[in-house]
C-alpha cells in the first residue's frame, strides 16, 4: 500500500510541486494550506508522514509541531520541516520540538524524496521485543517507553531513536556518522549538519538527569554511552 504524505505550505506553487514529484513517486498525497488545516487532516485520516512549512497562517509549523507530539495518536508521527535559508534557530528550534528531519528552501524535489525515503525507512525499523537496559535507563521498543532513574521520560521520535542507538551499542564509540545513517537514515554525513546530532545529544543528556553523564563524548569522534559511570 502507497504510503501516505500529507504536505503543509501555504504557496500553492511549492504544494504543487511537491506534491506532483511525491505522486510521480507513488506516494498519496493530501494538501493542507495552513497549520489548523494541518491538525484537522491529520486527526480526520492520518498520513504516515508530514511535510510542514515552518512559516503558515493561523499557526505556525513549530506549533504543529508541538501539538502533534503532544498527543499519543500522533506523537511517533514523522514530521519533515520546511524552512528558509539562514533561519538556523527556527530549524534548531524544530528539531528540538520533535521534527524528524528539516529541508531548507530553496530545495530540489530529489531532496525532499530522498528525505521522504529515509524517514520513512527508519519509522518502519523492526521494533524489539526485549528492553534495553543501562544502569538507571530503561527502553521499551514495544510500548515506546523510557525511563531514567524510575522516572517516565518525554522523548521526541529522534530523541528515543538516539537512545536506544546508544544503549544497543552497550558502551562502543558511536560516530556521528553512524548516528546520521542510524538515527535519520542518512548514508552521506554531507545530507544533513552533524551538528543536528550534537543538539540531540544535548537535548538527551538533559532530560536523562544524572544519568546523562553517562553519555560520554569522544573527542572528533562522536558519543559512547558508558555502563560504568
Amino acid at each position: 500500500m502507497a504510503s501516505r504524505v500529507l504536505i503543509v505550505e501555504d504557496e500553492p506553487d511549492i504544494r504543487e510541486l511537491l506534491g506532483f514529484h511525491l505522486e510521480r513517486e507513488g506516494y498519496q498525497v493530501t494538501r493542507a494550506s495552513t497549520g489548523t488545516e494541518a491538525l484537522r487532516q491529520v486527526r480526520h485520516a492520518r498520513p504516515d508522514l508530514v511535510i510542514l512549512d515552518l512559516m503558515l497562517p493561523e499557526m505556525d509549523g513549530l506549533e504543529v509541531c508541538r501539538r502533534l507530539r503532544a498527543e499519543s495518536g500522533t506523537a511517533a508521527l514523522p514530521v519533515i520541516m520546511l524552512t528558509a535559508k539562514g533561519d538556523e534557530v527556527d530549524r534548531v528550534v524544530g528539531l528540538e520540538m520533535g521534527a524528524d528531519d528539516y529541508v531548507v528552501k530553496p530545495f530540489s524535489p530529489k531532496e525532499v524524496l530522498a528525505r521522504v525515503r529515509a524517514v520513512l525507512r527508519r519509522a518502519r525499523a523492526p521494533v524489539s521485543a526485549a528492553p534495553l537496559t543501562v544502569g538507571g535507563i530503561a527502553l521499551d521498543e514495544a510500548t515506546h517507553q523510557a525511563s531514567a532513574g524510575g522516572q517516565a521520560l518525554t522523548l521526541t521520535p529522534k530523541e528515543f531513536d538516539l537512545l536506544r542507538a546508544l544503549l544497543e551499542a552497550r558502551g562502543r564509540v558511536l560516530s556521528r556518522e553512524f548516528l546520521l545513517d542510524r538515527v535519520w537514515g542518512y548514508a552521506r554525513a554531507d545530507e544533513i549538519e552533524s551538528r543536528t546530532v550534537d543538539v540531540h545529544v544535548r537535548r538527551l543528556r538533559a532530560k536523562l538527569g544524572p544519568e546523562g553523564e553517562r553519555i560520554v563524548t569522544v573527542k572528533n569522534v562522536g558519543y559512547r554511552l558508558d555502563p560504568d559511570a
